[in-house]
């Protein structure tokens, strides 16, 4: 997938994974396409690890992952913000 690509998961992910932990959050649109993004190298890294599959486009399994990834980093920052 190319950088362009990569952002548009990002900020549905992060849309997504945001929608799934709702809350208050410093940092807006651009924390939100970043922990997208960097979910969906997190969730890649956990499903290969598993066996599961990795993030390798836009399927679902992928946008699975990648939002479990996203979700876990959210959490993780709303921990270390707190």
């Amino acid at each position: 997938m190319g950088i362009l690509s990569w952002i548009v998961m990002g900020l549905i992910v992060g849309a997504l994974a945001k929608f799934i932990m709702p809350g208050k959050d410093p940092g807006g649109i651009i924390i939100t396409i970043l922990i997208g993004i960097a979910g969906a190298f997190v969730g890649g890294f956990i499903g290969s690890f598993l066996g599961i599959g990795k993030v390798t486009g836009f399927n679902l399994v992928s946008l699975l992952l990648a939002i479990g990834g996203a979700v876990i980093l959210l959490a993780l920052y709303r921990l270390i913000k707190k």
